[in-house]
């Protein structure tokens, strides 16, 4: 990734989310987090992604957040973050793919990689919320399929001058984007614990989000999967990064080095803290937070080499 900052001595790239629930989506305040975290050596800034909330009140279900819960949109939020920092990082974790158009996602991620110079990697997904799939105009039942096509003309409009492309959810005749991202292609990143998604992955993707806490059996057993899908693509398995989860708000400390090592043997290169929803009320609360875990672990913060 173009502008980032070297693995620190143990090889791995940490990144921290962005606490949106406690930042109300104010510019100040998650400018004022993007700029701590560079200064704190950190190499990259998540961001999470929902259009809509569902009332819960009117829908029923296993809802993981409500029309209550604030999330910035992030194309938009990345491109203002990139503009106030010199070094950072950026990925989503997940842009929901599925219920958005694509060349116009396609357009809007090549504009966020040249304002950052090309410090950005796409993470997607096919979603999980009928509701908002439903209000965005997509069919959920055919995301699969759907993400599947769509990550192949992503790739074609961020490295190709003009694209045709016949599809069944896609038609493009002789038509490109322009101006074009810096990195050609941006690295495409997928979340899900389906065993669908895995082989998804294993075909397709730079990389898998797994999610939170320690490896697991399940992760192992996922990561598997994602493996032998990709030998049997022809890929190496070499080729596809794994970026977890640790929530420094609930993992306790003695546990934070133990789970680094434990991820970076099965293979990943990126990994990213949270401190979100855990009372912390203010940005100077979260960085302080993230300074203990710098501090905790400093092997992954130190420059290899000059």
């Amino acid at each position: 990734m173009t502008g980032s900052p070297k693995a620190g001595q143990r090889g791995l790239l940490l990144g921290a989310a962005l606490p949106h629930n406690e930042m109300e989506s104010d510019p100040a305040a998650m400018r004022d987090f993007a700029l701590g975290i560079e200064a704190l050596g950190y190499n990259h800034l998540v961001i999470y992604d929902h259009v809509l909330g569902a009332d819960t009140s009117v829908h029923s279900g296993d809802f993981l957040y409500s029309h209550k819960d604030a999330f910035p949109e992030p194309l938009v939020t990345l491109g203002f973050l990139a503009g106030a920092t010199t070094r950072l990082g950026f990925a989503t974790s997940v842009l929901v793919l599925a219920q958005r158009q694509t060349a116009l996602v396609a357009k809007q991620v090549a504009e966020v990689d040249r304002i950052s110079r090309g410090r950005l990697r796409l993470g997607v997904s096919v979603g999980w919320n009928a509701v908002e799939h439903q209000a965005l105009g997509t069919d959920f039942a055919t995301r699969g399929e759907r993400i599947e096509e769509q990550i192949q003309v992503l790739r074609a409009l961020w490295t190709q001058e003009t694209v045709t492309f016949r599809g069944r959810f896609h038609t493009i005749v002789a038509a490109g984007i322009n101006p074009p991202p810096v990195q050609r292609p941006i690295p495409i990143y997928m979340g899900g614990e389906a065993d669908v998604v895995m082989r998804r992955i294993g075909r397709l993707a730079d990389g898998w989000y797994p999610g939170g806490g320690a490896p697991s059996d399940k992760h192992r057993r996922q990561l598997a999967l994602i493996r032998a899908a990709a030998v049997e693509a022809g890929r190496p398995v070499t080729d596809i990064d794994v970026e977890p989860r640790i929530n420094i708000m609930q993992d306790a400390p003695e546990t934070w080095a133990g789970s680094l090592r434990a991820w970076q043997q099965l293979g990943a290169r990126h990994l990213f803290v949270t401190s979100m929803r855990s009372g912390l009320k203010t940005v100077d609360a979260h960085l302080r937070r993230l300074e203990t875990f710098a501090k905790t672990v400093p092997e992954y913060f130190a420059p290899a080499g000059p």
